[in-house]
């Protein structure tokens, strides 16, 4: 593939020592500029799709586009494909509403990339602080039913959500806290020194500690 010029030199600075704030610099940089973007996107390369998701025009991000993003991002490894799509969510999905009215209609969605993405916002709208939206017991009520059969990227974004559910409203936090101990999702697993595990049981109780709730 052929690349402008401005293209071919910010991917010749983008090596495996780059770091995230590095990305955060050069995006600091360019600020928005979406025909850039697809360009680093389409080079195929993890750390320019980062860097590309920061200088995209969230007014052009159709749902041909994000069908497309969508597809480009199930050739990465796992891990790489969370933090794709993590990173689009909190840097472009949820700052237009547009793209909001589509991620709260991607539940039931045949992609596990979209229904990642709504569980994901789901949480974070808890974790940020706003009042809880009116749909936790649904919330609640479908996890509950379809968690233990979800693809793993998909299980971590509900058993989160039920995390921050039980963290912030206290009428839910034993139900919330039994899913954890039903699935036994994440029991056991070993996390880096200062992260809340996600074993709901630990993730509950460090976390309410933390706040005093």
């Amino acid at each position: 593939m052929t690349f402008s010029s401005k293209a071919e030199s910010i991917l010749g600075q983008i090596n495996n020592k780059t770091k995230l704030g590095d990305l955060r610099k050069i995006a600091k940089e360019i600020k928005k500029d979406h025909s850039l973007a697809m360009e680093l996107w389409d080079s195929g390369k993890f750390l320019a799709r980062q860097l590309s998701i920061l200088i995209m025009d969230n007014k052009s991000l159709s749902e041909e586009l994000i069908n497309k993003l969508d597809k480009d991002i199930q050739t990465h490894p796992f891990d790489e494909r969370n933090q794709l799509t993590d990173w689009l969510m909190a840097n472009q999905l949820i700052k237009d509403k547009k793209t909001i009215a589509s991620i709260e209609s991607w539940e039931n969605n045949p992609s596990a990339f979209k229904r990642r993405v709504f569980w994901y916002y789901q949480a974070r709208l808890r974790w940020i602080g706003q009042v809880p939206p009116e749909n936790t017991e649904y919330l609640l009520t479908a996890i509950e039913s379809k968690i233990a059969k979800e693809q793993p990227e998909v299980q971590w974004a509900m058993n989160f959500t039920a995390g921050w559910i039980g963290v912030y409203d206290k009428k839910y936090r034993k139900r919330c806290v039994a899913i954890g101990e039903n699935t036994g999702l994440y029991k056991g697993e070993m996390v880096s020194r200062g992260c809340t595990p996600n074993f709901l049981p630990d993730f509950i109780s460090i976390e309410t500690n933390k706040r005093n709730l």
